[in-house]
């Protein structure tokens, strides 16, 4: 069991779970766990828009500077920007202060190896192991701290390095643009690479006041991006999270475009290219039904993980896949990128439209999902699966959809949530089978 690190780095209330104290120790620690060799060591570090990004920013150069790490510190710069970064600019870590797309009061410290990869889990487990050690001892000399210094052309290498995703000859010229950068981390890079690349662009989300991250605007709130898109007539709309990992899409009609939709054209359009390295995807449990039978029809397998696109990624290296994500928005393609990228998914969709020229609504509705139900309960303490009543419910509502549904029962990662979601052909069924969940789940967690 590990005490800090969940699905996606560490995580938790600013100066709550992630203090300064904390942050300190990871730069101590994972600087410590990466040095080797007898080589000058050094971290790139990066961060969403959070007011308490400064804080913990501040306290990790402080803990990498300490065991003797120079620092490279981005400013704000998208998770997938610093995964790159971290190869190109031969780092020995890279790190990300995002929390994602939660509220501005969490923040998050997310770690790559110098290949721009997540870390193993056996890695965070020997992080773990010094963060409850005494470092002290393990410190650098006087003579030997490291040194912190910002660097100011990373905007331009990231938005170089997402143009030439795309086919040389390509350009967006002609294509109507609405993108909302959740007041995130992308809030510069993401409009400016479209533009470069010819589309009109119409940017929301990038105004970040450190506060405002998120708050009704990003890949998890898209009413805004839906009513603009519609406003302006727009061809598409683009939507990121925090931190610009993961992309969800609207239509030229307002409706919306989920990862599994975005799998699928990516999928086709790959088979088609003879661009895909296997015969199939990779994506999780929460992935609808009907993206497995549409691939299934086109001659693609779909394997499943478990939640979170670091699995979704360690299948895809273990078996040699080269595309695979989320239906969260976490589109991964290993071609170009070592971690979920939103603008690349992005690209590479606009890449299809521009090709087929049709309208987005046409490319993208590959498949009709089958009816999918996903509710949260919130939970203060305690683990509420473990009741009698709610393994009782579980038990009668897997039953009741027998071989017609899927049900996927799981905690949140990142927050505590238990997320209860159901599909099959029947709505009212899966309806009714997530609701008696809930409601046991519910009544255990009060």
């Amino acid at each position: 069991m590990r005490k800090y690190f969940g699905t996606d780095g560490i995580r938790g209330r600013a100066n709550g779970v992630i203090t300064p104290e904390l942050a300190l120790k990871v730069g101590q620690a994972a600087g410590l766990v990466f040095q080797r060799g007898d080589h000058r060591h050094r971290v790139v570090i990066g961060k969403d828009t959070r007011l308490s990004g400064y804080m913990i920013e501040t306290a990790l150069v402080a803990g990498f500077t300490s065991v003797g790490m120079d620092v490279l510190l981005l400013g704000p710069m998208p998770t997938p920007a610093v995964a790159m970064l971290t190869r190109s600019m031969r780092a020995d870590i890279g790190v990300m202060i995002s929390a994602s797309h939660n509220p501005y009061e969490d923040n998050g410290i997310k770690l790559f190896g110098p290949d721009g990869f997540k870390l193993r889990d056996e890695v965070e487990q020997e992080i773990e192991r010094l963060l409850e050690s005494d470092l002290q001892k393990r410190l650098a000399g006087s003579g030997d701290l490291g040194r912190a210094k910002r660097i100011e052309s990373v905007h331009a290498r990231y938005i170089e390095f997402a143009k030439r995703t795309l086919p040389r000859n390509l350009t967006l010229d002609g294509l109507r643009v609405v993108v909302d950068c959740a007041n995130g981390a992308a809030y510069r890079v993401a409009p400016e690479t479209l533009w470069e690349l010819g589309a009109e662009v119409i940017a929301i989300g990038t105004e970040p006041d450190g506060f405002n991250i998120n708050r009704d605007v990003g890949s998890t709130a898209p009413d805004a991006l839906v009513r603009k898109v519609r406003e302006l007539r727009a061809d598409i709309g683009i939507a990121l999270d925090g931190d610009a990992d993961r992309v969800l899409v609207v239509d030229e009609k307002g409706q919306r475009v989920d990862g599994d939709q975005l799998m699928a054209v990516v999928a086709r359009s790959w088979k088609e290219d003879e661009r895909l390295t296997k015969a199939g995807i990779v994506a999780t449990i929460m992935s609808n039904l009907g993206l497995e039978r549409y691939l299934g029809g086109l001659g693609l397998g779909m394997v499943r993980t478990a939640v979170g696109d670091r699995y979704v990624l360690e299948h895809m290296r273990e078996h040699g896949y080269n595309l695979g994500g989320e239906q969260s928005g976490h589109i991964i393609m290993s071609d170009y990128a070592t971690t979920g990228d939103g603008l690349v998914a992005a690209l590479q969709l606009l890449a299809v439209v521009k090709r087929q020229q049709r309208p987005v609504s046409e490319v993208c509705h590959c498949f009709d999902p089958l009816p999918q139900i996903l509710k949260n309960v919130r939970y203060a303490s305690g683990e509420p699966l473990r009741q009698d009543s709610v393994v009782t419910a579980i038990e009668g509502a897997r039953q009741r959809l027998g071989n017609a549904g899927r049900l996927v029962i799981r905690p949140s990662g990142t927050e505590p949530v238990i997320r209860v979601m159901a599909e099959g052909d029947d709505r009212s069924l899966v309806t009714e089978v997530v609701d008696e969940v809930v409601e046991a789940l519910r009544k255990a967690a009060a």
